[in-house]
């Protein structure tokens, strides 16, 4: 039944994904890939694919937990179409984690295989989970394949780290984000915007929720805390410049001015879009394997 879930949720994202990015286009919802030298024009808010996807098959599975990812994928889809402060995101997406507080999980943890019982504070500690995982996901982002990819490696660890309703939710997530990957490998022919990310992001912190495996799966989003830290400290230091990454006549990238942790990768080794993306692919699938590793151990 899982295998036929997983299955089932690949090959619809990846006829969605082509349909809905045929309809961006023609709808003038388009970004400039600006990490190619010519910046072509590639159809945005393709995530779409991968909300109605989960959200069809999910609803099989865990209608209450699907609630969230749903109101997380109509916020990203707000965000796409009117650019949303930072700050009003996250106040936003605090509002629509709400409903994980009422879902019927134990509230301990397991740290390392010692229990921490959270108690009264856990449906809080639950909201500030997801609102994180989506918004550290949403924030890792901008090539191609990057973000999808890095979603579908930290769901298959997931899945292989639970059991029952948090895996086969994770695995349908996996499958939705395959069938959409396929359209944003590199060259992209279509881009996930915050619909896809916001939503993902949010689905890797439910089934981190729902499975007990919170801190298994803080270990996989160590790349995009580390993003979000070395942002944070930069602008609380003064380093407030503005800029891109530059794409060199030879295809290499080029650090943008402001300090983010695929800034470090670019300064430390000489990479191509791809070869980026394969770099933080290879580090997910380094952390997925120690965070297997650690929630096996007795």
């Amino acid at each position: 039944m899982i295998t036929l879930l997983t299955f089932i949720s690949l090959i619809l994202s990846l006829v969605l994904t082509g349909y809905i990015a045929g309809l961006m286009r023609k709808a003038g919802i388009t970004g400039r890939d600006i990490h190619k030298p010519e910046k072509p024009e590639v159809p945005e808010m393709g995530g779409l694919a991968i909300v109605l996807t989960v959200g069809v098959i999910g609803a099989l599975i865990d209608s209450k937990a699907l609630l969230v990812f749903l109101l997380f994928g109509f916020l990203g889809v707000i965000d796409d179409l009117v650019a949303l402060k930072q700050s009003h995101k996250v106040i936003l997406s605090l509002l629509v984690a709400i409903p994980v507080a009422f879902l019927n999980v134990g509230r301990s943890i397991d740290f390392f295989g010692y229990t921490l019982n959270l108690g009264v504070l856990y449906p809080i500690f639950a909201v500030l989970f997801v609102t994180g995982s989506a918004n550290l996901v949403n924030m890792l982002a901008g090539f191609n394949g990057l973000e999808v990819g890095t979603s579908a490696i930290a769901l298959v660890f997931l899945a292989l780290m639970t059991q029952g309703t948090a895996r086969e939710l994770a695995l349908v997530g996996v499958g939705a984000s395959l069938g959409f990957l396929w359209w944003n490998r590199y060259p992209a022919r279509v881009f996930p915007g915050d619909t896809g990310t916001l939503s993902l992001g949010a689905l890797i912190g439910l089934v981190g929720i729902l499975g007990k495996v919170e801190v298994y799966t803080a270990i996989l989003l160590i790349p995009h805390f580390l993003d979000f830290i070395v942002k944070a400290l930069g602008v609380r230091f003064g380093v407030r410049k503005h800029g891109r990454t530059e794409v060199l006549p030879d295809g290499t990238l080029k650090a943008p001015p402001y300090p983010s942790f695929l800034g470090l990768i670019m300064k430390r080794v000489r990479v191509n879009e791809p070869k980026l993306v394969a770099i933080v692919w290879g580090i997910e699938i380094i952390l997925g394997l120690l965070a297997l590793a650690l929630s096996q151990s007795p």
